[in-house]
């Protein structure tokens, strides 16, 4: 049976302390504060997950800590541990069930497969859950799964979305786990028609806890922004915009795929990016509240993706990386 998962008070006190500035850029500089956060014997750290590329976009895989640097609100931090290495991946699979999905739900079931063939650590793990309007469990994580649960082949599409929702709470599940290296990937069209949160409150919310939303779209060729074919343009589509915005800033992507060769690119794209982070962690600054972050690197001529900030007071920093 799926379970229905609330919305938790910790949940909306960390949304409601994330400064929205805009749709397109989710953070402000923060809020002058005074201490509330001291150190304890053990410090307080807080993660990045960041993944480098070259101009061509291949993974650049041999830098070391000197070739980072961290700003915290524009203050430069010392960077406490720095790691490259083949550690555990825990995601949760997010599937949308509502009504528009209701011609995609082969595509998003393929997709998903092809996901968790390739989660080849003995130790990685996964979950499975389901929204329309709520957000639902159908496999809780477990490590080794190569197939989606049962309840998934028969599930019919129906309802409204409340997508940016779906994903603030499947984000928050997945910050608990102990695994260094989380996602949430969310099967979708994009529509979201019921949501109470925004694209950009959600973008601060996943960004903070560091989980990065990797978004499959999954429409038809006519509808994707990438395709020759295509009727709809990059302006008009579901998954660019605030959608787009959502994923970047949590150090996610926005993948859309219209058909099995699409989808198994996808598929390897997205897992070999959780296997490519380099995980960095700082000591936490002691105000408490939004603290934007950059994560730069010594050559410029390689980009870096990370998430765009932490909350300090409403939602715990990472303990004992």
């Amino acid at each position: 049976m799926f379970k229905t998962l609330p919305l938790t008070g910790a949940l909306v006190m960390a949304i409601l302390a994330h400064p929205v500035a805009s749709q397109n850029v989710p953070v402000q500089a923060p809020q002058k504060a005074e201490p509330t956060v001291t150190f304890k014997a053990s410090v307080d750290l807080v993660r990045i997950s960041a993944v480098v590329r070259d101009r061509k976009g291949r993974f650049v895989q041999n830098l070391a800590k000197k070739d980072f640097q961290v700003l915290d609100g524009g203050i430069t931090r010392p960077i406490a541990d720095f790691r490259k290495d083949d550690s555990p991946v825990s995601v949760a699979l997010l599937f949308d069930v509502s009504g528009s999905m209701e011609d995609h739900m082969d595509a998003a079931r393929d997709a998903a497969t092809r996901v968790l063939s390739l989660l080849t650590n003995s130790q990685d793990e996964s979950a499975v859950f389901t929204f329309d309007t709520e957000l639902r469990e159908a496999q809780p994580f477990q490590s080794g799964v190569k197939t989606l649960p049962a309840e998934m082949s028969s599930i019919r599409p129906f309802g409204a979305t409340s997508l940016h929702d779906a994903i603030a709470r499947t984000a928050e599940r997945v910050a608990k786990r102990d695994a260094l290296r989380r996602a949430v990937v969310v099967f979708t069209d994009g529509l979201d028609n019921a949501s109470t949160l925004t694209a950009s409150e959600v973008s601060g919310l996943a960004s903070g806890i560091d989980v990065p939303v990797y978004i499959i779209g999954l429409v038809l060729s006519i509808d994707n922004p990438n395709s020759d074919t295509s009727v709809t343009t990059v302006e008009r589509s579901a998954l660019t915009g605030s959608l787009s915005n959502l994923a970047y800033w949590t150090g996610g992507e926005v993948f859309i795929a219209s058909s099995v060769s699409e989808r198994s690119v996808t598929a390897r794209q997205l897992v070999d990016e959780l296997r490519q982070q380099y995980l960095i962690a700082f000591e936490a600054s002691g105000l408490s509240g939004w603290h934007p972050l950059e994560v730069r690197l010594t050559n410029r001529d390689l980009t870096v993706r990370a998430r765009s900030g932490y909350i300090l007071g409403q939602a715990r920093p990472i303990t004992n990386y």
